[in-house]
């Protein structure tokens, strides 16, 4: 990409798509666009076809999704398959249209198998059932997977995927009813601290484990592979039945109940933790194997100790602000 390339990021207001818009601002990039909900409808496809025909766009980063936690794909789970679905057709499909020389597709972790072996390999994608709790949206991601593959393969395009472990950091989703694990609880041991609880009570064992990466850390992966050369695109992500998409994340994992204890460290709890086992736990463990994006030459930077401490700075900047 180059520095005047008209990029187009969908999502951009977003933790992923804002995330982009300041990697890409950072390095120098003058030719952004993007367009807000109110001012384009992505599940609307003659919308979406119009605006890619007027504007042409050269690049895409497709980060508009519809996302949530555990509680929010239980309660609105036809919202996340039709909205997830319609999003990433519309926007695929114009960008054949219309020429775009590379696409980036977000995906996420949940695509894999729920007893997937750890760490998930990109091989392991369509081996097993999936996790009733985030089914809908996984589906909906696997299906923008296979249609970035399948028009690579039909087309000729170059439309590649990451699939990012779970995220956190600025713009991120403090509400409790939809909100990750992350936010959740910074919001949680926040609000517990400056109203003097005793204890802070957590879903489900604290046993499962989970792998978090800095949305910025993020951002700049997905640059890096956008600006792979032709070549290596070609062999590595373009050479079907070889994976399309690439794993994103550091490799390493945390106990929800470790999780818990660094965040209570980070924004000054001292009362006590508790579990609710009768919460829903998720996924055992997803765990990602990053050693090929590794071996394309990219790992991440961000501590997740310093990553917490950033994002709770954003949640503090955020409510100073009035916005959560």
């Amino acid at each position: 990409m180059n520095k005047t390339s008209k990029i187009y990021i969908a999502g951009h207001t977003g933790l992923v798509g804002s995330a982009l818009t300041r990697k890409l601002t950072a390095d120098g990039h003058t030719n952004l666009i993007y367009r807000t909900i109110d001012e384009l409808d992505l599940t609307r496809q003659t919308d979406v076809e119009a605006f890619f025909a007027a504007e042409k766009p050269e690049y895409v980063f497709l980060a508009a999704a519809k996302v949530g936690g555990i509680q929010a794909n239980n309660s609105y789970p036809a919202d996340f398959i039709y909205i997830n679905l319609a999003i990433q057709n519309n926007i695929i499909q114009a960008a054949y249209k219309q020429g775009v020389k590379r696409l980036l597709f977000l995906g996420s972790s949940c695509i894999y198998p729920r007893e997937c072996p750890q760490p998930m390999k990109e091989e392991h994608l369509l081996t097993g059932l999936l996790e009733p709790t985030n089914e809908p949206y996984a589906l909906a991601k696997i299906a923008g997977i296979k249609m970035c593959e399948s028009y690579n393969r039909q087309y000729g395009t170059q439309f590649i995927a990451v699939m990012p472990t779970n995220l956190y950091g600025p713009n991120d989703n403090f509400d409790l009813q939809t909100s990750h694990v992350m936010p959740a609880l910074i919001r949680k041991f926040h609000e517990a601290k400056i109203n003097n609880q005793p204890e802070v009570i957590v879903w489900g064992t604290g046993t499962p484990r989970r792998e978090f990466l800095y949305v910025d850390d993020m951002a700049a992966g997905c640059v890096f592979l956008m600006n792979l050369d032709d070549t290596t695109i070609k062999r590595e992500l373009l050479s079907y039945p070889k994976p399309c998409f690439v794993n994103l994340g550091t490799g390493e994992d945390v106990t929800i109940a470790e999780l818990a204890a660094l965040i209570a460290k980070v924004t000054g709890f001292k009362g006590k933790l508790a579990f609710d086992s009768s919460k829903p736990d998720g996924t055992p463990r997803k765990l990602l194997d990053v050693s090929r994006l590794h071996a394309l030459g990219w790992q991440h930077a961000t501590h997740l100790e310093t990553g917490i401490a950033r994002a709770y700075a954003a949640f503090l900047n955020c409510q100073a602000a009035g916005c959560s």
